[in-house]
């Protein structure tokens, strides 16, 4: 049996760190929307873990048993409903279990694998998050009293987004295959969505599309690795 991330030791809620305690495991292969969690877990008291892909996550799960486990539906080596689908059932089972994407349209498969709740890209609101992660907590985990809601916004380093731009980057450099295209399209969606940047969220959808639809992509392809080039070189200047 995993066992609990005595890494972090217990502590109590308050109501201005209303998750202090927990331990987050974030599966998410974007390294910019974790450095998102990690800033919103840092000011609200929890601990994050990451996995990029759904074999950490199963190898640090089979070590690790954390409070919370927020999960991406889009992964490069498979779909999250398939790791949500799988903790949803397991025994003992995880206090917490969210589902995470860009693609609001994919809220009805993670909970139908069994997702207590959902969090929508761009994720940068404090009080959002928080409320996201208790409405799945188990009252005990509560923090008592009342709760300061902060209205603000977190704010990651923009060289995390510019590694994800890299990693795709390379990725569209190879001789892609049909998996490996799908996947960098909803990858790079996603980022760009939590990035604000419109253009390239515009760019990676379009290519999506063209990819469900069976037409010819090699232009959308060529739009995609030119935005994704040009935030490369000018440092993310957006």
């Amino acid at each position: 049996m995993p066992a609990i991330d005595t890494d972090f030791p217990m502590q109590t809620p308050t109501a201005r760190r209303p998750l202090l305690g927990l331990t987050i495991l974030a599966v998410e292969d974007s390294l910019y929307t974790c450095e998102t969690i990690r800033l919103i877990c840092l000011r609200s008291g929890a601990r994050v873990r990451r996995a990029d892909c759904l074999r950490s996550a199963r190898r640090h799960l089979q070590v690790y048993r954390p409070s919370v486990v927020i999960v991406d539906m889009g992964l490069p080596d498979g779909s999250g409903v398939d790791l949500i689908a799988e903790l949803a059932e397991a025994t003992p089972r995880i206090s917490g279990l969210l589902g995470l994407s860009g693609d609001p349209e994919t809220e009805a498969h993670a909970r139908q694998a069994g997702a207590d709740g959902f969090l929508t890209k761009p994720m940068a609101s404090l009080a959002e998050f928080q409320q996201a992660v208790l409405a799945v907590l188990p009252e005990a985990q509560q923090p008592l009293g009342p709760r300061i809601l902060y209205d603000d916004t977190v704010i990651p380093d923009r060289m995390a987004y510019r590694d994800d731009m890299t990693h795709a980057g390379s990725l569209l450099e190879e001789d892609s295959d049909e998996r490996i295209l799908d996947y960098v399209a909803q990858f790079l969606r996603g980022v760009a969505r939590s990035a604000e940047d419109n253009v390239l969220a515009e760019a990676a959808q379009d290519l999506a599309t063209h990819r469900t639809q069976g037409r010819n992509s090699a232009e959308a392809i060529a739009r995609v690795r030119r935005l994704v080039q040009e935030r490369i070189t000018a440092q993310i200047a957006l």
